[in-house]
C-alpha cells in the first residue's frame, strides 16, 4: 500500500509500505476513505515528539470501510463504516474502566501515527478495534465525521469540559485554529454571554466569528480589558505556543478557569508569583474521546454545526501537498485538510 511515512525531523514521503496485517486477536484492519492532518503531526515533523520513530506512518484521525477483524472482535465485521479513534482503548485497565481512554496502560492511549503506524495511508491496522472505533451513520459526511476521530472530542473535553464553561460565562479561546474553533462552536451549546477567539491571523479570525464568536481579535485591547477588568471566566488556550499561555493567564479572573488544549512543543512560564492569590484553576489533558458517541448524537440532528472546519480538500496520495498547505494555515486560510481516498 501507499502510506506517509515519517523519517525524521522534517523529512516525510509518499512511499510504498507492507499492507497492514492483524497482529492480535482484537485488532482490525481498516481501508481509510478519509484522513486528516493534524497540527499534532506539525509537531512531529518539528521534532518535538522524539518518541516518534523515523520509518512510522503518521496520521491518527480517519473514518474508513472495516476489511478484517480478528477473532476477537465482536461489535465489527467486515463493510462496516466506521470512525477510527485518535486514542486506542484496551477497555479492560483502571483508566479505561475511568473512561480515561487516553490514559490506557493497556498498550492503548495515543499510540495510532505516534507508537504504531497511523491513518494517513491506504489501510490502517486499529488495535483494540472493538472499544477504539465508532459505527459511521450513513447519513452523516465523511468530512464531519472525521471530525470525530480527535478535533471534536478534544475541544469539547479538554476545553470546554475541563474549563466548567456554563451559563452567563464570558470564554475566552486563544489560538482560532480548528481545535480553538471547534471550542468556540461546541461552548455556544453551554450558553455563555460571551465567546472571545483570539489569534494573529485575520482569516482564522474571520472563521471564528462564521463558527458563532461573539468577538474576535487579535491580542492586544481585548486582553488589556479582560485583565483589567472583571476578566474571563474561562480562558481556553488552544495554540500551543508559550505566548498564549501567557495571554491565557492575563485573561483569566479570579476564581477563574484555565484549560490547556494546545500541543505544546516548548517550555512555557508559569508566573505564579502573579496567580497565586487569584484562585485560579489550571487544566490540561490528553484527550479520551469518550464524549464521540455524545458529538456524533449533536452532528446527526443538527445540534452542532462544524462543516466550515474542513476548508480544504485532497487526494490522499497528494498528502504532501496538504502538509504544505496545512502548515501555512494562518495565511493561507486552510483548517482541517482532508484527505480522501481516489
Amino acid at each position: 500500500m501507499r502510506a506517509l511515512v515519517y523519517h525524521g525531523p522534517g523529512r516525510i514521503s509518499w512511499d510504498t509500505v507492507t499492507d497492514p496485517a492483524l497482529e492480535d486477536p482484537a485488532d482490525a484492519v481498516v481501508r481509510v476513505g478519509t484522513a486528516t492532518v493534524c497540527g499534532t503531526d506539525l509537531h512531529i515533523l518539528r521534532g518535538d515528539l522524539p518518541e516518534v520513530k523515523a520509518g512510522t506512518v503518521l496520521g491518527h484521525e480517519a473514518v474508513g470501510e472495516v476489511v478484517e477483524v480478528g477473532r476477537d472482535v465482536h461489535h465489527l465485521r467486515p463493510g462496516n463504516q466506521v470512525i477510527v479513534s485518535s486514542v486506542s482503548a484496551c477497555g479492560r485497565c483502571r483508566p479505561c474502566h475511568d473512561r480515561m481512554f487516553g490514559q490506557c496502560c493497556g498498550g492503548g492511549g495515543w499510540i495510532l501515527g505516534n507508537l504504531i503506524d497511523g491513518t494517513q495511508a491506504e489501510f490502517v491496522r486499529v488495535p483494540f478495534a472493538d472499544h477504539s472505533t465508532h459505527r459511521l451513520p450513513p447519513a452523516l459526511p465523511l468530512d464531519d465525521a472525521v471530525l470525530l476521530a480527535e478535533v471534536l472530542p478534544t475541544a469539547y473535553e479538554v476545553g470546554v469540559r475541563n474549563g466548567e464553561v456554563g451559563p452567563g460565562d464570558t470564554v475566552v479561546v486563544v489560538g482560532a485554529g480548528p481545535v480553538g474553533l471547534a471550542t468556540v462552536a461546541i461552548a455556544r451549546l453551554y450558553s455563555p454571554r460571551r465567546v472571545i477567539a483570539v489569534d494573529l491571523s485575520a482569516a482564522r479570525l474571520e472563521a471564528a466569528v462564521r463558527m458563532g464568536a461573539d468577538a474576535a481579535e487579535v491580542p492586544g485591547r481585548m486582553i488589556a480589558e479582560l485583565y483589567d477588568g472583571p476578566g474571563a471566566d474561562v480562558v481556553v488556550e488552544a495554540s500551543g505556543e508559550p505566548e498564549g499561555f501567557v495571554l491565557c493567564t492575563r485573561a483569566v479572573r479570579t476564581g477563574g478557569h484555565i484549560a490547556v488544549i494546545g500541543t505544546p512543543g516548548k517550555p512555557a512560564t508559569l508566573h505564579l508569583e502573579s496567580l497565586w492569590r487569584k484562585n485560579v484553576t489550571i487544566s490540561t489533558g490528553q484527550v479520551d474521546t469518550s464524549s464521540t458517541p455524545w458529538l456524533l448524537g449533536l452532528l446527526r440532528f443538527g445540534r452542532l454545526r462544524v462543516s466550515p472546519l474542513v476548508t480544504h480538500t485532497f487526494g490522499l496520495d497528494r498528502v504532501l501537498d496538504a502538509y504544505e498547505l496545512f502548515s501555512h494555515g494562518t495565511t493561507s486560510g486552510a483548517l482541517k485538510v482532508a484527505l480522501r481516498r481516489g
